[in-house]
C-alpha cells in the first residue's frame, strides 16, 4: 500500500491538468506584457496597497511590481528580470518569447510529441541559432573609435526603455 502525503492545501493535479496550468500561467503572463512591447506600447497603470500610482510600460517594473505567485510563472519573471539586469533591457521581449515557446510546446504535446523531444528541439534551435549569429556578426575594426558607430549604438539602446530619473 503506498502512502502519497500532500500539503492539506496544496492542489494535486494529473500531469496533463498540470501541464495545462503551467502553459496557462505562462500564457497569461504573455498576455499582459504583449501590450507593452515596441514604441507604441501601451501604458500600465499600477495601483499600490496603500493608493500610490505607477504608470509605466517598463516590463522589468510590471514584473517586479506584480504578486505572482504561480511557480512557472514566477520562474519567467525572474528569467525575464534578470536579463534587464544584465543588459539594461529585454523583459518583455523574454516574456513574451518564453510564453511562445509554451504555447508551441503545448500544441505539439498534445498532438502526441513526447516532452524530451520538445527540449531537445530547444537545444537544437539554441545552436542552430548560436551558430547563426556567429557567421552574421560583422567585425568593427576600432569600433571604439568610431564615434558616430558609438552614439548609434546608444541612441538605438535609449530608445527602447525609458530610463527612471
Amino acid at each position: 500500500m503506498a502512502v502519497n502525503v500532500v500539503n492539506a492545501k496544496a492542489d494535486v493535479l494529473k500531469k496533463t491538468a498540470a501541464l495545462a496550468v503551467n502553459c496557462n500561467a505562462a500564457k497569461g503572463l504573455q498576455e499582459v506584457l504583449k501590450s507593452n512591447l515596441g514604441p507604441r506600447g501601451t501604458l500600465k497603470m499600477l495601483v499600490g496597497g496603500a493608493g500610490q500610482v505607477k504608470i509605466t510600460k517598463d516590463g522589468c517594473v510590471l514584473l517586479h511590481e506584480m504578486q505572482i505567485q504561480h511557480p512557472t510563472a514566477a520562474m519567467i519573471a525572474r528569467a525575464a528580470t534578470a536579463q534587464d539586469d544584465i543588459t539594461g533591457d529585454g523583459t518583455t521581449s523574454n516574456v513574451l518569447f518564453c510564453g511562445e515557446l509554451m504555447k508551441q510546446a503545448e500544441r505539439h504535446i498534445f498532438e502526441g510529441v513526447h516532452p524530451r523531444l520538445i527540449c531537445e528541439g530547444f537545444d537544437i534551435a539554441r545552436k542552430e541559432v548560436l551558430d547563426f549569429l556567429e557567421t552574421f556578426k560583422v567585425p568593427q575594426e576600432k569600433a571604439y573609435a568610431d564615434r558616430e558607430l558609438l552614439c548609434s549604438v546608444a541612441r538605438t539602446s535609449l530608445r527602447t526603455t525609458p530610463i527612471p530619473p
